[in-house]
């Protein structure tokens, strides 16, 4: 098969479309044809080296794709019944995903949500397996709720805004430009923060706090995101854009009486991912059928300008998410 591999890891750049062998399917992994594959922050960590996959899992990028069974394996779906040869998917990976080819444990495997194609399919599978399980799953988000998404013009808070509005939540997000904060306000957004005029902390001050704070930064906004929690809050931290390294006022903590989590998907095992993946296609899947929660996709780029896009993602210069189109 094809694959991008990474050439140089001194050079996060150096990603060039080759020859790679085919995975060799485990007990319980399907082989899926990938047609698409998302791109995420995760996979700029990784080519600049700060960010390896998992013990066992290949080298080659990609959390997230779509594509068509080519061999089922017998693998089932959480109902029992077979995947079977053919069958269009959406895939929830360790690693993988810029590839022609990639084995995918069983309950990775996601049907496409209704009224939704394989390219669209592959720009949901990551946000939505994350926000479901960090919102809910975790932090329990309750109606009236005010939640706070940091980046919110990014494929995670715009998959967020739409998802925290349907379950009834108030939803509080902060952007680097009034043309991102629009595309917040025009998926829901009730009160946009321009980071770069505003300190959030005081903003959500103001609102009482932020009952769930969902946090792509880390270290840099550890402080001012206790100022901005609400009584009883959480705070789940998600990326460390902003650092590694935070000093934690534990008092201020105390004082909120709040809860502080930091959690990732790719790390997770096998069981614990396909109870999640479950989870978010039972609830979260009916809301895309139906629209109350939609895609956004920046745009879409043939997986040979894999450097180009994650240029771009790290240049601020996208909204939503990049679909990367993988040659066949």
């Amino acid at each position: 098969m094809q694959a991008i591999i990474q050439n140089n890891p001194e050079d996060p750049s150096s990603l060039s479309w080759q020859e790679a062998p085919l995975p060799e399917l485990k007990e319980g992994e399907a082989l899926v044809e990938l047609h698409f594959a998302g791109l995420n922050r995760a996979d700029t960590l990784q080519a600049a080296g700060h960010y390896p996959p998992p013990a066992g899992v290949t080298e080659i990028m990609g959390l997230e794709g779509s594509g068509v069974v080519k061999k089922a394996n017998g693998t089932t779906r959480p109902d029992g019944t077979p995947w079977k040869d053919g069958d269009e998917v959406g895939v929830l990976l360790s690693g993988g995903g810029y590839a022609q080819f990639a084995a995918v444990p069983q309950g990775q495997l996601l049907p496409l949500p209704e009224g939704f194609d394989l390219q669209h399919t592959a720009s949901i599978v990551e946000v939505a397996c994350t926000v479901w399980s960090n919102i809910m799953l975790t932090a329990r988000v309750n109606e009236g709720n005010i939640v706070l998404f940091h980046g919110g013009a990014g494929g995670i808070g715009i998959f967020g805004i739409q998802l925290a509005k349907a379950l009834g939540a108030k939803v509080a997000v902060t952007a680097g430009s009034a043309e991102k904060l629009e595309t917040c306000k025009k998926y829901g957004a009730d009160i946009l923060i321009n980071y770069k005029e505003e300190d959030f902390a005081e903003v959500l001050k103001e609102h009482g706090g932020a009952n769930v704070i969902l946090d792509i930064i880390g270290a840099k906004y550890l402080d001012k995101n206790l100022s901005a929690l609400a009584k009883d809050g959480h705070i789940v931290i998600i990326g460390m854009q902003g650092g590694v390294k935070g000093e934690l006022n534990i008092g201020k903590l105390l004082n909120k009486r709040g809860n502080l989590s930091a959690t990732g998907l790719r790390y997770r095992d096998k069981e614990d991912k396909a109870r999640i993946v479950k989870d978010t296609a039972d609830n979260v899947w009916p809301m895309l059928a139906d629209g109350r929660i939609t895609h956004h996709i920046d745009r879409v780029m043939p997986i040979q300008d894999v450097a180009k896009a994650h240029k771009a993602l790290l240049d601020g210069e996208v909204t939503g998410k990049v679909v990367l189109e993988i040659a066949r």
